[in-house]
């Protein structure tokens, strides 16, 4: 088996039912269920002898040990972290908490278990990290895109916080020969995605006729990658990755903040079109976020020239299966907007708004 965190989060819900979907070999699915991580990500696989799902937070060091003591996963594929940059300036605690107090519970906990495994299955474990661009910090206009050797520069509380589970990892490799591998990814898109990110707001908010939110000028650059995509480098990596090794996953697809609203609002407007107009009307600048990085771009390739992996689709296909996924689930997107969720985006923005 392995064991997946934060699975039942955007990223992590799509790799278990990429998993499941390719292989028989079972997950353990370890998630604390907190605003953004919802068991309806994982409905379709209820019943499913392959998949156990266990709440819990991975800073319980001894639930994550009692984990690893019973299924003995050959595995860990760490995506469980606090992610939403905007949260980490107001709540800088819990990404403190999860992301660095909590990586490094999981990294004893994997350390032990790994130590008491015999010889063939020591050499056969991998710690997977999955970690971000934001890392690295902010490049200018001209400036090349990050690759796996570029200083770290974290510019928020949530960067900072990953910056330092990365590091942790690094540590746990060299000071005690854990077999890790690390990925840094840029901005994902895809199903299941929690409405409070770019693009997915974008959709939710341009269905309803509410504005749609542009922090400053509307011209910060991301570099774009289809989550089902990242999940494929995920997979690869952790099958032929080598040990110690970081591997940078990107789209090569930078995109400013305003591309990406005339492109969801065009693509909707084909699909579901408004009687009240086209939906770039919805469009409105608000004050931008405090130290917001100007732009990420990611330089993949390392992972490709290594492991031969590539993202399938380009942005604008994406893009489209995106959109008609969150056409096709409605009751979902209403699902996940509790009242918290509305109490969040009214004291962010005054009003429904959207980030990064």
């Amino acid at each position: 088996m392995i064991l997946v965190t934060g699975g039942a989060g955007f990223i992590g819900s799509n790799f278990v039912h990429d998993w499941l979907a390719q292989s028989d070999e079972g997950v353990v699915n370890l998630d604390a269920l907190t605003y953004a991580g919802n068991l309806a990500n994982l409905v379709s696989l209820k019943g499913d002898a392959r998949h156990v799902f266990v709440q819990g937070d991975i800073a319980d060091s001894a639930l994550v040990e009692g984990l690893m003591s019973t299924y003995r996963p050959r595995a860990v594929i760490h995506f469980a972290a606090e992610s939403h940059v905007d949260r980490s300036i107001h709540g800088p605690a819990a990404f403190i908490r999860t992301n660095i107090e909590g990586t490094f519970c999981l990294l004893q906990a994997a350390r032990a278990h790994w130590s008491g495994l015999g010889e063939a299955e020591r050499k056969a474990f991998r710690f997977h990290h999955v970690s971000t661009d934001e890392v690295y910090g902010s490049l200018g206009p001209g400036d090349a895109p990050f690759a796996e050797d570029h200083p770290y520069a974290p510019n928020s509380p949530y960067s900072a916080s990953k910056a330092a589970s990365d590091h942790l990892v690094r540590a746990w490799h060299h000071t005690y020969g854990l077999p890790v591998v690390t990925t840094n990814c840029s901005n994902n898109y895809g199903p299941w995605h929690f409405p409070e990110k770019l693009i997915p707001l974008l959709i939710v908010n341009a269905l309803a006729g509410k504005p749609l939110p542009i922090y400053g000028d509307g011209l910060n650059v991301r570099d774009w990658l289809y989550v089902r995509d990242h999940c494929s480098a995920i997979r690869t990596v952790l099958a032929r990755g080598r040990v110690g090794e970081v591997y940078n996953v990107g789209g090569w697809n930078e995109k400013t903040n305003l591309d990406i609203v005339h492109e969801v609002c065009d693509l909707l407007d084909d699909l579901r079109p408004d009687p009240a107009g086209p939906r770039r009307r919805l469009i409105h600048f608000v004050k931008d976020r405090p130290g917001h990085d100007r732009r990420y771009a990611i330089d993949a390739r390392k992972i490709e020239r290594e492991l031969g992996w590539r993202p399938a689709e380009t942005f604008t296909s994406g893009l489209r299966k995106t959109v008609e996924w969150f056409l096709e689930h409605g009751e979902w997107v209403v699902d996940v907007q509790s009242g918290a969720y509305r109490d969040w985006i009214t004291a962010q923005y005054g009003g429904p708004g959207g980030g990064e």
